[in-house]
């Protein structure tokens, strides 16, 4: 079964769809639907989710991930 804690990289695969919370959206907590194009964080984990590359370009924290 899959772990659907964004705070571990190694949940996170390129092609998964996710939930992102970008910079600008932290206040608010708005979240990005996208499809992972490129892992940012190279730690294991990160207590505010992994930051990664949506395909369309935007970055973001994830926060669900989705499939």
């Amino acid at each position: 079964m899959l772990n659907h804690d964004g705070t571990y990289r190694s949940n996170i695969k390129v092609g998964l769809e996710v939930e992102v919370v970008q910079k600008h959206h932290q206040a608010s907590n708005e979240l990005t639907w996208g499809i992972v194009k490129r892992i940012l964080t190279n730690s294991s984990t990160h207590p505010h989710g992994i930051k990664v590359q949506l395909s369309d370009g935007k970055v973001g924290r994830v926060k669900n991930i989705v499939g």
